[in-house]
């Protein structure tokens, strides 16, 4: 008699699939790379710097290529998207991570950091996702995912350019959203909370009443881990989040929902 009993494997699996991974090379992009391959995926990273690349592309092993390239560089983003097409398959998977931070007063932004800050995470995001969805149509459906932020979430003080761009990553996840749900492609996106980092850790560094805040207003009081996020990534990515489409989903241990 046949079983219909559900195949938890299957569900969390992303097995043959072909994933691009923006700004892949270190941090949060790296775990979502690790966790993607675990996951049975092969995985295309980019970045500007090419030994990081390198580097990061031998310790993810054979399931994993990297191609240099700056998102900002929207003209470009095509090719780099045919490149992954030809030597790979078609890409069902992009992961728009790539981005920069800037912690400066309004009065000391300059019109130009704000534009650099918007370039980088909007219009470098809105292109490399221009550019992809054409093969994930090819190949019957596939999935976006947005890196947001808890900017994108909770008022931040000295944020206003990164503030500017994550806040613009939730327009863009629920407009494509709904755009482009009868093709089969889902677009979500991950906002997460302060996770165990270099950056998080430098951030921190002779701080310790910044890193009290933190931990304070973190119901789970704890910082999270990057395989936190590579996780809820893979599960977004994967059959099991099937019906799943235009979410912001928080990683933050409860920090955007506590007092």
């Amino acid at each position: 008699m046949h079983s219909s009993a559900p195949d938890a494997g299957k569900a969390f699996s992303l097995d043959g699939k072909v994933a691009l991974i923006t700004g892949g090379g270190t941090g949060l992009g790296f775990a979502m790379a690790e966790c993607f391959i675990a996951a049975g995926a092969r995985v295309v990273i980019t970045g500007r710097r090419t030994e990081i690349l390198e580097r990061a592309v031998a310790r993810l092993g054979p399931n994993a290529a990297g191609i240099e390239h700056d998102v900002t560089r929207t003209e470009s983003a095509t090719l780099v998207l045919t490149e992954i097409r030809e030597k790979h398959g078609p890409p069902t998977i992009l992961v728009n991570n790539a981005g920069v931070h800037l912690k400066r007063a309004l009065t000391d932004t300059g019109t130009e950091d704000f534009r650099n800050v918007l370039g980088t995470h909007v219009e470098g995001a809105f292109a490399m996702t221009r550019a992809a969805v054409p093969y994930m149509k090819e190949a019957g459906g596939g999935s976006v995912l947005f890196v947001a932020s808890m900017t994108s979430l909770i008022g931040m003080p000295l944020t206003v350019a990164y503030s500017a761009a994550k806040s613009a990553y939730v327009g863009m996840t629920r407009s494509l959203a709904t755009e482009l749900a009868p093709d089969n492609i889902r677009v979500n996106a991950i906002a997460p909370g302060w996770i165990e980092t270099p950056m998080l850790e430098q951030a921190l560094a002779g701080d310790p009443e910044r890193k009290k805040k933190i931990l304070g207003r973190t119901p789970m009081q704890r910082f999270g881990t990057p395989a936190d996020i590579g996780w809820c990534a893979v599960y977004l990515c994967s059959p099991a989040a099937a019906f799943i489409n235009g979410v912001i989903l928080a990683v933050d241990g409860g920090a955007s929902i506590g007092f």
